[in-house]
C-alpha cells in the first residue's frame, strides 16, 4: 500500500510505503546514505516477517525529485524490558493479572537492529519537518502513544535537537562500540592494552591454544545443517540477556545471505565437528559490524571462546584492512577492557498525550538504561578516563 500526501506552504510532498521493494533500488540509493544497512538489509527485513514490527518507508519529493527518506517500524514497547531482579520477578506477577499494563505501543524512526539514518538531499530543516510531520500522522493514525527517533549517531543531533521544541525528550540510548583497527598484526594491538588486560587476555590464550582444536571457517551463506545450530545457539544468547531486545526468525539468517551475499559473512568455529560459537557479520571494504554472536556455553567460559572469536576475527580485520571495527551494544565491561570505543547514541521521543509529557520526561531520566546496567555505567565511567589511542 502506497499513500500520498501533499504538505501545503512546503511545496513538498510524502509517499509511504509498506514493502522497501515498492521503492526502485535507484531512487532509494540517491537519497539514503550509503551504509550497510541499506536497500537490501530492509528487504530482508521484509521477507523476514518479524512478528514484533511492522515497518514503514517514507519518501520525500519535490516535484518528481526524491529528496528525502526514512525508515519507520510499529512496536509495541514493554516499560519493564529495562528492569531486572525483584524488579523484573514484580513486573512479571502483574502482568499475569493486567498483561497489557507495562505495554505501549509505538512508532520508531529508525530500525530494530542498529544504529539509524535518515536520508537527505534537499533542504535539511524542510526534510526532517515533513518526515517528522508524516511518521506523527502514522502515529495518529496506528494509535501510538510514543513517537520517537531511535539510536541516532551525534552527527545527525544538528538535524533532530530542534525536536524537542515540539515536545520531545531528548535522552541516551545504549552506546554502540567500535574499534578503529589500525595495528599490523595482534600482538601490536595487544601492547595498546593496559599490562593487567594483556597479561588476562595471554593467559587466556595460553590455556586454551593447544589444548584442543577449534576450525573456524567463513562463509557467505549457511548450509541448512548449520543454519539450524546457528538458530540454536542464537536463541541460547537471547535467552540469557537480562533485557528485551528483538527476537529475529530463522528466516532472517538466510535472507540475508541471499539478499546480501558480497557483504554478509558466517564466521563458525567446530570442536570435534560441533557448532560451538558463530558470528553473523555484515562487511563493507573497511568495516565490519559484529551484528549477532552465538556461544556453546556449556563449554565457552572453560575454553574462553569469547576471546579466542574475538582473536580470529582480529586477525581477519587487520589482514582484509578493515579499519573499523562495530561490535554493537551489550557486553560493555568486556569491551572496554579489550579497547573498544564507546560511541553515543540518542533517542528522541515524546508522548501524543500533551498532558503527560511532563510525567514523561521524568520518567525517561529515571528508565536510563545505565541506572539499570551497574556494568554500563562503570565501564562508560572508565572509558571517559581513557587517554584516545592512535
Amino acid at each position: 500500500m502506497i499513500i500520498s500526501r501533499r504538505h501545503k506552504r512546503l511545496s513538498l510532498k510524502t509517499r509511504v510505503f509498506r514493502k522497501i521493494e515498492d521503492i526502485s533500488p535507484e531512487v532509494w540509493n540517491k537519497v539514503y546514505p550509503d551504509v550497510l544497512e541499506g536497500y537490501n538489509f530492509f528487504r530482508t527485513l521484509d521477507e523476514s516477517a518479524l512478528d514484533q514490527f511492522s515497518f514503514y518507508y517514507i519518501m520525500a519529493y519535490e516535484g518528481k525529485k526524491a529528496i528525502g527518506a526514512a525508515t519507520c517500524f510499529l512496536m509495541k514497547y514493554s516499560l519493564d524490558t529495562s528492569v531486572n531482579g525483584p524488579l523484573r520477578r514484580l513486573s512479571n506477577a502483574i502482568k499475569k493479572l493486567r498483561p497489557n499494563i507495562f505495554s505501549l505501543k509505538a512508532i520508531a524512526c529508525g530500525i530494530p537492529i542498529g544504529p539509524a539514518h535518515i536520508g537527505i538531499v534537499g533542504e535539511r530543516e524542510k526534510v526532517i519537518h515533513v518526515l517528522t510531520r508524516r511518521i506523527e500522522q502514522i502515529a495518529r493514525k496506528e494509535k501510538c502513544a510514543v513517537i520517537a527517533f531511535k539510536d541516532f549517531h551525534g552527527e545527525h543531533t544538528r538535524d533532530l535537537d530542534p525536536l524537542q521544541r515540539q515536545g520531545y525528550v531528548k535522552l541516551d540510548s545504549l552506546p554502540t562500540t567500535e574499534m578503529n583497527v589500525w595495528f599490523k598484526d595482534f600482538e601490536e594491538y595487544l601492547n595498546t592494552l593496559s599490562a593487567a588486560s594483556r597479561y588476562d587476555l595471554r593467559r587466556k590464550f595460553r590455556k586454551v591454544d593447544g589444548q584442543f582444536k577449534l576450525d573456524m571457517q567463513i562463509v557467505s551463506m549457511l548450509s541448512e545443517h548449520d543454519l539450524r545450530d546457528v538458530y540454536k545457539l542464537y536463541l541460547d544468547i537471547v535467552d540469557k540477556h537480562d533485557m528485551g531486545f528483538e527476537l529475529l526468525p530463522m528466516a532472517f539468517f538466510k535472507n540475508i545471505s541471499k539478499n546480501m551475499p558480497e557483504e554478509t559473512k558466517y564466521f563458525l568455529w567446530h570442536m570435534d565437528g560441533k557448532l560451538v560459537a558463530f558470528l553473523l557479520c555484515l562487511v563493507s571494504k573497511d568495516r565490519l559490524i559484529d551484528y549477532y554472536v552465538g556461544l556453546d556455553y556449556s563449554i565457552a567460559h572453560k575454553y574462553h571462546l569469547y576471546f579466542v572469536k574475538f582473536r580470529d576475527i582480529m586477525n581477519w580485520c587487520i589482514k582484509n584492512k578493515i579499519k573499523t571495527y562495530e561490535m554493537g551494544i551489550t557486553g560493555y565491561e568486556p569491551k572496554r577492557r579489550l579497547g573498544f570505543e564507546f560511541v553515543p547514541l540518542y533517542i528522541y521521543a515524546k508522548l501524543r498525550n500533551r498532558w503527560m509529557r511532563p510525567a514523561f520526561k521524568i520518567a525517561c531520566q529515571l528508565l536510563k538504561f545505565e541506572n539499570f546496567d551497574p556494568a554500563l555505567k562503570a565501564a562508560k565511567e572508565s572509558s571517559r578516563k581513557q587517554v584516545p589511542r592512535k
